[in-house]
């Protein structure tokens, strides 16, 4: 009987497999075993040919030689990882290979990665399917028992090339058009600019904001306060004189306790997380980015083995997950969660009434921890982070419901009513998993704040001490941040349907950011110039959040084969063509308001001022030059005057530091200062290179230790 070669999707993976399955013997690209074979990916070896391998036209770029529309779109193998896919190319031509188990990510593009390489390798060798939710090894031994048939995941592959080649037509395309009519550096694609079109929609909404003053009336008695409320329960009044005789109405009279309501109240746990959700949390609490969230979650599944599968749209599990629950709290009982899953392990049965849905469990079920035993002290501290949130909702959606008493006063001053309204709590439930307010909970946008109420009944007099005006004003809708984003994505304003799916959003709004279309200030994501006036001339139903998330309903269908991938891309063929044709045709103008008059040193064109996600840069416009240098970037060093973190501009020896205080320090002062500190010429060489890398998980806090002493000099902590 011959072998069988297991192709995974990275290294570290196959690595892992490798254990499982015995195979010792490391090779060329491969690790072997008796019955096994394993090799690996490096991401996609192959990829859809460029423009220019289709025609020669289509190497220069011009208006003339749109649209690019080739027939029969063609693999080629990636030129960078050619060594690997050269490997997997003979594993899979040996004749003592028989079959093929794909072993890349479980989901569309994981399938998209493996087939791929078969079909351009020419391997027609029978295929089974490795269907997995975790990494841990009794994971891998259950999934290598009951490996799928390859047919099974046949229209998943499909799907995913569909979209691969209509992100093709649609994004180089419109691309190349966008950029040959207003000679700049502009793309386009149909989930990048439906995305940005939002961000620029709220930017607009907040410019046109006029914000209106208004008044509230609160009325202070003896241990509670109440604010006016009129007959439509509105408590703001925009007419001062309004609100003033309300005051006068009030002044020297007695309240009288007209209703006193009290209701029994609960509310069961929030669902347990799935990509997106989860990506939320992160940035609210830790200001993470999505793709940070995506990376810290893919260590914890693969290389620590703790957590489930997170590229999940799911936020519940299925039945046959139920029984493994009880190990699962097992493996988390310990440090901060063991009381709770140690008191959760004596429930009998478990309450999973709000965890298990099989309806709404899609490829993959919610995160959950796995029967892996969990050593928090191999995590870093973002990862401990991101476990922490996962593990507390687990906790928290196994237990019962926040049962509480809600109180509502009504007080009547004369003829004018006002309201309180407080809570007491009876169980606290599944809010013991988090100590105080779960993450994400908000506190409603209301004028009548929940108080501790005193004892009190109908018919009461309370004493009044005072009435008082109180008067804000009206708020702008709020900028988006990545969380507020990311709902946004997954529900899209005046749109029943999402924007792109979990595995590719923060990869999205990566690419928002790295081609210059917006920016942050702070948590906020403000667009720039570009990426407002690309959203002018873009064509309009490129811009709509509707049609690119029918496309994705459209490739749903297609992985399910209630559709065919064939009459979807001659949809985008057509597609394609009518959106080239209205670039060409728009009479839109495209202006660089931040052209400097510094000359590319390469072509001679002016240079752009631009605020890349690290620090300023200067690029060049031209997109066929590429030109860009560093002009200044944010650090984490600090000054030693206030504290703030310090920016650093100027190229090589001429690095200098500066300050918003006025403080300015050259790079070898702040050398000398470190070397007295106790800190080598390397550490702060390699401190340096950390500011490159503290977007990334991790990145910021490499040399925390080595720079312990110094930090502390300076004033860090």
């Amino acid at each position: 009987m011959g072998k069988s070669l297991v192709l995974a999707e990275k290294p570290s993976v196959a690595r892992e497999l490798a254990k499982v399955l015995g195979c010792r013997q490391n090779g060329e690209g491969h690790i072997s075993g008796g019955t096994y074979i394993v090799t690996w990916a490096l991401g996609h070896l192959v990829t859809l040919a460029d423009p220019e391998f289709y025609s020669k036209d289509y190497k220069t770029w011009n208006l003339e030689s749109l649209p690019m529309l080739p027939q029969k779109m063609q693999l080629v193998v990636m030129k960078e990882t050619s060594r690997q896919y050269n490997t997997v190319q003979t594993l899979l031509k040996r004749a003592d290979v028989s079959e093929i188990i794909i072993a890349t990510d479980s989901g569309r593009e994981g399938e998209l990665v493996a087939r791929w390489i078969l079909q351009k390798a020419g391997c027609k060798k029978p295929i089974r399917r490795l269907w997995i939710s975790s990494q841990t090894a009794k994971a891998v031994r259950d999934g290598f028992q009951n490996l799928k048939p390859g047919a099974d995941y046949y229209n998943l592959f499909l799907s995913a090339q569909s979209r691969a080649e209509a992100d093709w037509l649609v994004g180089l395309n419109v691309t190349r058009a966008l950029t040959c009519k207003h000679n700049a550096q502009l793309s386009a694609g149909r989930v990048q600019t439906p995305t940005l079109a939002m961000i620029v929609a709220r930017e607009r909404e907040i410019k046109d904001f006029i914000p209106k003053e208004y008044y509230t009336v609160k009325a202070i008695f003896n241990g509670f306060s109440a604010v006016w409320a009129g007959q439509n329960g509105q408590s703001r009044i925009f007419d001062r004189a309004n609100a003033e005789a309300v005051l006068q109405r009030c002044a020297g009279k007695i309240g009288t306790v007209a209703e006193v309501s009290k209701q029994y109240k609960h509310k069961p746990p929030p669902a347990a997380y799935d990509l997106t959700e989860l990506q939320r949390d992160a940035n609210r609490k830790y200001a993470y980015s999505a793709k940070q969230t995506l990376s810290l979650m893919q260590s914890l599944y693969e290389r620590h083995k703790v957590l489930t599968y997170p590229r999940t749209d799911s936020r519940y599990i299925t039945d046959d997950i139920v029984p493994t629950l009880p190990d699962r709290l097992r493996s988390v009982a310990a440090g901060p969660y063991k009381e709770l899953a140690s008191s959760l392990l004596k429930t009998r049965p478990l309450s999973t009434r709000w965890l298990v849905d099989n309806g709404k469990v899609s490829d993959h079920h919610a995160i959950i921890p796995t029967e892996e035993q969990v050593d928090l002290f191999a995590m870093t501290g973002e990862e401990r982070n991101i476990y922490d949130l996962v593990i507390r909702r687990f906790l928290a959606v196994l237990s019962p419901a926040f049962e509480y008493e809600e109180v509502r006063l009504t007080v009547l001053i004369g003829k004018d009513r006002f309201y309180a309204k407080g809570k007491t709590v009876k169980t606290p439930g599944w809010r013991i998993a988090y100590g105080q307010e779960p993450a994400g909970e908000e506190e409603e946008d209301s004028d009548v704040r929940e108080q501790v109420l005193p004892q009190i009944r109908q018919g009461d007099k309370p004493d009044i001490q005072s009435c008082v005006l109180d008067t804000g004003k009206t708020k702008p809708p709020a900028r988006y941040n990545e969380a507020s984003l990311l709902t946004a994505m997954e529900n899209p304003p005046g749109s029943p349907f999402s924007l792109g799916t979990p595995a590719t959003r923060a990869d999205i709004i990566e690419k928002l950011f790295s081609s210059f279309y917006v920016e942050r200030r702070g948590k906020e994501i403000i667009p720039t110039s570009k990426g407002i006036q690309l959203i002018s001339i873009v064509p309009e139903e490129l811009r709509s959040a509707e049609l690119t998330a029918k496309w994705e309903e459209e490739l749903a269908r297609i992985s399910k084969g209630s559709s065919k991938s064939g009459e979807f891309l001659a949809q985008m063929h057509a597609y394609t063509s009518k959106l080239v044709s209205e670039v060409v045709a728009s009479g839109a103008v495209y202006t660089h308001d931040n052209m400097t008059r510094e000359k590319c040193p390469a072509c001679g064109k002016f240079l752009l001022d631009v605020n890349g996600k690290k620090g300023k840069l200067r690029v060049c416009p031209d997109r066929e030059c590429g030109y860009r240098k560093n002009v200044s970037m944010l650090t984490n060093a600090r000054c030693p005057n206030c504290h703030k973190k310090l920016e650093m501009r100027g190229d090589g020896e001429k690095r200098s530091f500066f300050c918003a205080c006025g403080h300015r320090e050259k790079l070898s002062d702040f050398e000398k200062r470190r070397a007295e500190s106790g800190a080598t010429k390397s550490d702060v060489q390699n401190y340096l290179a950390t500011q490159n890398r503290r977007d990334e998980p991790g990145g910021s806090t490499a040399m925390a230790e080595a720079l312990k002493r110094w930090k502390e000099s300076q004033g860090e902590g």
